[in-house]
C-alpha cells in the first residue's frame, strides 16, 4: 500500500504536500489495493443493487463510503439505511435535521429507488473516481491528520461556504462539519469546548472569530483561494505553536523572540509570533 511522503510539518510540510499533490496522489490510485477496491466498486455498481446487498456487502459499503469521506462508518449499518430509506422520502426532513454535508451528498448520490440503487455509467465513474481522492485523503491522514484536514478544507470549504445559502446555514453547516470545524477552530484559536453552548452562540463566536482573525465579514469570502490559504496556514502555524511552545509562558515567548529565537529556526519564530497576535 502507499505511504504518502511528508517529510515535514507545520506550513513547510503543506507546502511540499501541496506541491508534490498530483504525483502522490496518481502513485496512491496505481497501488494494488486501491485499484482492486476502485474496480470491484465499478463492476458491483455497474449494475442495479438493492439497498439490502448494498448493506450486506462490507467491502462495497467500505468503498462507497469512503468516496465520501465517510470511511470508516460502515459499522453504522441500521443509520446508514436509515439515510437511504429517509433521503427516498421527499415529506423527510431528516437530512436537513442531521446537518451532515457528507452525509447528506452520500444519500443523494444514491437516492434508492422501490429499495433498488441504480448508476448510469457516468455516476460510477465519479464515485470511483471520488474514492481515489478520498482515500488518498484518509492515507494522509494517517501520517499526519492536520495535512488531511488541510486537504479536506481546501476541497470541502467552498461547497459550503459557496452554496449560496444564508449566513446563518453556512455557519451552521461548517459547525455541523468535524473536519471542517476542527480546522476553522484551531486556525482562529477557539476552544473545542465552546461546542457546549448552544449552536446558537457558537455560530456568532466562529463569525466574529473568523472577521478578527482574517478580516471574514461574509462567509462566502471564504471560498476564495487566497482566504483558503490564509487560513490553512494560520491552522498549521497554530498547531505548530500548540505542538511545541506548550511550555512557553507569553512572557517566555516574548524573551525568545527578542533573543533572535534562538534554536528556533525562522519558521518557529514566525510560529511563536503569530501565538502572540
Amino acid at each position: 500500500m502507499f505511504q504518502p511522503v511528508i517529510p515535514l510539518t507545520g506550513n513547510s510540510g503543506w507546502k511540499f504536500l501541496e506541491a508534490t499533490y498530483e504525483r502522490q496522489l496518481e502513485s496512491h490510485s496505481n497501488s494494488a489495493q486501491v485499484k482492486l477496491d476502485r474496480d470491484y466498486l465499478i463492476e458491483k455498481f455497474s449494475k442495479p443493487i438493492s439497498v439490502e446487498n448494498f448493506l450486506d456487502d462490507r467491502r462495497l459499503l467500505r468503498v462507497a463510503l469512503t468516496s465520501f469521506d465517510l470511511g470508516g462508518e460502515e459499522w453504522k449499518r441500521g443509520f446508514i439505511d436509515k439515510v437511504l430509506t429517509e433521503v427516498a422520502d421527499p415529506e423527510s426532513t431528516f437530512l436537513a435535521r442531521l446537518n451532515n454535508s457528507k452525509y447528506t451528498a452520500f444519500a443523494k448520490a444514491l437516492k434508492p429507488i422501490s429499495g433498488m440503487i441504480y448508476f448510469s455509467p457516468e455516476e460510477v465513474a465519479g464515485i470511483a473516481n471520488n474514492f481515489e481522492t478520498a482515500s488518498f485523503k484518509a492515507s494522509v491522514g494517517e501520517v499526519d491528520d492536520s495535512m488531511r484536514l488541510s486537504l479536506n478544507y481546501k476541497s470541502e470549504i467552498g461547497k459550503i461556504a459557496g452554496s449560496g445559502s444564508s449566513e446563518e446555514a453556512i455557519l451552521y453547516r461548517m459547525l455541523g462539519d468535524v473536519p471542517i470545524r476542527t480546522l476553522l477552530e484551531g486556525a482562529t484559536n477557539l476552544p473545542s469546548d465552546i461546542g457546549k453552548l448552544p449552536i446558537e452562540r457558537q455560530a456568532v463566536i466562529l463569525k466574529e472569530s473568523l472577521q478578527r482573525t482574517f478580516g471574514i465579514r461574509e462567509m462566502s469570502e471564504l471560498t476564495s483561494p487566497e482566504n483558503i490559504n490564509r487560513v490553512i496556514q494560520r491552522f498549521h502555524a497554530m498547531e505548530s505553536i500548540a505542538q511545541g511552545m506548550t511550555n512557553y509562558s507569553s512572557a517566555s515567548a516574548a524573551l525568545t523572540l527578542l533573543g533572535g529565537g534562538s534554536g528556533l529556526g525562522s519558521q518557529g519564530s514566525q510560529n511563536l509570533f503569530l501565538s502572540l497576535l
